[in-house]
C-alpha cells in the first residue's frame, strides 16, 4: 500500500509540508505564536520548559527540540530564542541542521524585543514557506510511515473497541514494513508483565520493567500513590476503577506484534529500525503528543472514550471513539466512530482496516478535525525534575 507524501533530503517523507516555528523557552512562546499566526504554512511548537531547570532536564528539552525539528512533516525550521535561557539555541539549530533541512535562528533580546522579532521572524518564515511550496507530493510505500497511537479521556469503551481497532491498524503497518509507536508508561502499570512477554529480546523486556518501575518511583518519592492522578476523575466516571484496569485496556492499542525496543523521551526513531516500539512517557496529552512528534510520527491515532479534544500542531491527529454518545455530542473533535457490530473479533479486524485506510488518506493530505479548527497549539515537554 502507498501514500502521497513530501520527500525530504534525508530520505524521510512528510505527511505535511510545514515550516516549524520552534520556541526554545517558555519566555519566547508569545513571539513564536505570533510569527506562526502571521505566516500561512507555518506551525508553532510551544512548551513551558527551557530555563531554571536541572541539567538532565535541559538536556532532555534540547534533545526533544532537535527531534521535533527533525520531524518529516517540517520542511524547514525557525528557532526562536529569548537569548538568556538555559537551553542553548545554537545547539538546537546545529542539531536540526543535521537533518539536511533549512533552519534559521531568531534571538528576541538581540533584535530589539518582541515586535521587532515578530517582524524579522515573519520575513524569515515567509521566505522558507515560499521555498517549501515548491516541494510536491510523490507516491511512497507505507513502509515509510511512522504511526503513533495515544488514548485519552478513556472509558470502558476504550479498551473494548477503539483501542483494539487502533492496535489492529498498527499491526497492519508493521506487517507492511512500517514503524508503529505507543507509550504512556503510567498506563502499563499492572499489565507490564504482558508487554514483557511480547518483547523481542530479554533486553527489551528488562527495559520495559525498568521504565515502569521508574515511573512508579516518581509517585512514591512524593510520599503518595497515583490515585486521583491515574486513573483520572474522568476515567473513574467512565467506569475505570483502578490503574490496573485502565492499563489492561490501554495496552491493546499497541496491537499484537513483538516489541522491538524502547525509546527514551525526546529521542527520534532510527529510520533503519522497523516494527513496533515503545516510547517512555507519562499519560498526559501535551507531553505525550510531543514525544510522538519528536520520535518522527507523521500521523497519530488518538482514541478517546469521553472526549479528549487535543490535536498537535505539526502532526495530524485522527480522533476515534467507540462511545456513541461521545461521537454524537462532540462532532467538532471526533473523526471516526468505531462500531464492532455483533462479531467483535471480525469487527476489530474490519475496523482496523478502515482506520488504516484513514491513516493513509490523512498521510496523503486529508485534514483531520483538529487540524481544521486549529486545536492543539499548546503542547509541553515532560520534565524530569523540579523548576529551580
Amino acid at each position: 500500500m502507498s501514500f502521497l507524501g513530501y520527500p525530504r533530503k534525508n530520505g524521510s517523507v512528510g505527511a505535511r509540508n510545514y515550516i516549524g516555528i520552534i520556541s526554545t523557552v517558555s519566555c519566547a512562546n508569545d513571539v513564536t505564536l505570533w510569527i506562526s499566526q502571521h505566516i500561512k504554512g507555518s506551525v508553532p511548537f510551544l512548551h513551558g520548559q527551557g530555563c531554571c531547570q536541572t541539567p538532565p532536564d535541559i538536556d532532555q528539552v534540547t534533545r526533544t527540540l532537535i527531534s521535533i525539528g527533525w520531524n518529516p512533516n517540517l520542511a524547514g525550521v525557525l528557532v526562536v530564542s529569548l537569548g538568556c535561557e538555559s537551553v542553548i539555541a545554537d545547539e538546537v539549530v546545529k542539531g536540526i541542521a543535521k537533518s539536511a533541512k533549512p533552519v534559521a535562528k531568531l534571538v528576541i533580546q538581540k533584535v530589539g524585543g518582541a515586535m521587532a522579532a515578530v517582524a524579522q521572524g515573519s520575513r524569515l518564515a515567509q521566505a522558507m514557506v515560499i521555498e517549501a511550496s515548491r516541494i510536491k507530493r510523490e507516491e511512497f510505500p507505507d513502509s515509510k510511515l511512522v504511526l503513533g497511537v495515544k488514548c485519552g479521556a478513556s472509558d470502558t469503551t476504550s479498551g473494548l473497541t477503539s483501542n483494539p481497532a487502533a492496535g489492529a491498524a498498527l499491526d497492519l503497518l508493521v506487517n507492511n514494513g512500517g514503524t508503529a509507536i505507543f507509550g504512556e508508561t503510567t498506563e502499563f502499570i499492572g499489565a507490564e508483565h504482558i508487554l514483557e512477554r511480547r518483547a523481542a529480546t530479554p533486553g527489551v523486556a528488562d527495559r520495559i520493567a525498568k521504565i515502569v518501575a521508574r515511573m512508579e518511583k516518581r509517585a512514591t518519592d512524593m510520599g503518595v500513590d497515583m490515585r486521583g492522578g491515574q486513573p483520572t476523575r474522568g476515567n473513574i466516571a467512565g467506569g475505570l476503577t483502578t490503574i490496573e484496569e485502565k492499563s489492561l485496556g490501554a495496552i491493546v492499542k499497541g496491537g499484537t506484534k513483538p516489541i522491538q525496543g524502547v525509546y527514551e523521551y525526546g529521542e527520534r526513531a532510527n529510520p533503519s529500525s522497523k516494527g513496533l516500539y515503545i516510547v517512555d512517557t507519562p499519560g498526559r496529552e501535551p507531553e505525550f503528543l510531543t514525544a510522538l512528534g519528536a520520535i518522527g510520527a507523521q500521523v497519530i491515532i488518538f482514541t478517546t472514550g469521553i472526549g479528549a479534544p487535543q490535536g498537535f500542531s505539526l502532526v495530524p491527529v485522527i480522533k476515534i471513539t467507540g462511545n456513541p454518545n461521545t461521537y454524537r455530542e462532540l462532532p467538532d473533535h471526533i473523526d471516526r466512530f468505531i462500531d464492532l457490530g455483533d462479531n467483535p473479533s471480525a469487527g476489530i479486524a474490519q475496523a482496523g482496516k478502515a482506520l488504516y485506510q484513514e491513516v493513509l488518506e490523512v498521510a496523503s493530505g486529508k485534514y483531520t478535525k483538529a487540524e481544521v479548527i486549529n486545536y492543539g497549539k499548546f503542547p509541553n515537554i515532560f520534565p524530569i525534575g523540579p523548576v529551580i
